[in-house]
C-alpha cells in the first residue's frame, strides 16, 4: 500500500481499510511470520476481517453497492465479495477468537487466501501500487488514513 491513501475515490479511507484487510489475508508468508508468530502491531485474522466489514457492512450486503465510492468497478466489487464470503465462512465455523493456527490450518484457508489475493492484486494495481509489497502495520495504516 505504498503511497496510501489513494484519495481519488470518494470513500478512500474505507478503501484503505478494505485493502489492508485483503492484503493481510492474501499473504501466507505474512500470516506465518506475523500472525502465527504473534508479532505485535499487525492485529490478527479477526482484525483483518473487521477492516473488511467494519464500515462497509460487507458481511450483510454486496460490495457492488459501493462501486464508484469504495470500488472502482464491478470486477473489484465481485472479487471483494468472493474474498469476504470465503473468509467469513471459515470465521463462522471456527469462531472469531480462534488462534491464528486454527485459521491457517483450516482446509478451506488456501481458497480464502487465493480469493483475497485476487481482490488485493486488482485493487492495488488499480491504485497504481505494487501488490507484492509487504502489508503495513496497523500504526502505518492509521497514519495513512489520518494523514499523520
Amino acid at each position: 500500500m505504498d503511497g496510501m491513501p489513494n484519495n481519488d475515490m470518494p470513500w478512500w479511507r474505507w478503501r484503505a481499510h478494505v485493502r489492508s484487510g485483503l492484503h493481510m489475508l492474501s499473504d501466507p508468508v505474512f500470516q506465518r511470520d506475523r500472525w502465527a508468530a504473534g508479532v505485535p502491531g499487525y492485529g490478527d485474522v479477526t482484525d483483518a476481517v473487521y477492516r473488511l466489514v467494519e464500515d462497509t457492512w460487507l458481511d450483510n450486503w454486496s460490495a457492488d453497492r459501493y462501486v464508484g465510492t469504495i470500488f472502482r468497478d464491478e470486477e473489484e466489487a465481485a472479487l471483494v465479495d468472493a474474498a469476504v464470503l470465503r473468509v467469513l465462512r471459515i470465521m463462522h465455523r471456527v469462531g472469531p477468537d480462534a488462534p491464528p493456527a486454527t485459521y491457517l490450518d483450516h482446509p478451506d484457508w488456501p481458497e480464502a487466501v487465493r480469493a483475497a489475493r485476487e481482490a488485493h492484486v486488482r485493487l492495488a494495481t488499480n491504485d497504481g501500487e505494487s501488490p507484492d509489497l509487504p502489508p503495513r502495520s496497523l500504526d502505518e495504516l492509521s497514519a495513512a488514513v489520518t494523514g499523520l
